[in-house]
């Protein structure tokens, strides 16, 4: 697997596994029938920040990652990321892969730390990862995401110091 930056010329690849894992409404806060180009201006980010993609020996797309500040002015200097892995991809290490690059560039970056806002605490898989990775849950919002199947679920704010 190759972690690199992404082009304009893999958003083809990525829109189809973005738009499947929004439209389910089980990860994230997007809203579910988000268009192709809103999805486009909201994950292809304007540097300083940066998309990332991991693809395999043939090219193919099998993850994504945006990184951001998480606020600006005073607050610029903690990171926040977003991750989606290609639902064909899933057990694959995609995931883990991309959260380890993603840290390594936000560190290289100057961020101190990196503060996830709204992880679907029914996301257990993202949840373990994350934990494993170093972010510890530092908030809950009770309730705070409705998901189709389960109902109301609590998001959790995830946090990591990366100095």
């Amino acid at each position: 697997m190759q972690l690199r930056a992404a082009t304009p010329g893999d958003w083809p690849a990525i829109w189809p596994f973005l738009r499947q894992i929004v439209a389910a409404g089980e990860t994230y806060t997007w809203p579910r029938d988000v268009g192709e180009d809103d999805a486009r201006r909201r994950w292809l980010v304007a540097p300083p920040g940066r998309t990332v993609v991991a693809v395999d020996d043939d090219a193919t797309v099998l993850g994504t990652a945006k990184l951001v500040a998480n606020q600006e002015g005073p607050g610029d200097h903690v990171a926040n990321a977003s991750f989606m892995v290609a639902p064909a991809a899933a057990g694959r290490g995609v995931g883990r892969a991309l959260g380890a690059y993603v840290l390594e560039l936000a560190r290289r970056d100057g961020y101190r730390a990196m503060q996830f806002n709204a992880v679907v605490a029914s996301n257990t898989r993202a949840v373990a990862l994350w934990r494993s990775l170093g972010f510890t849950v530092v908030g809950r919002v009770p309730e705070g995401f409705r998901h189709p199947d389960l109902g109301p679920v609590d998001l959790l704010v995830m946090h990591r110091r990366l100095d």
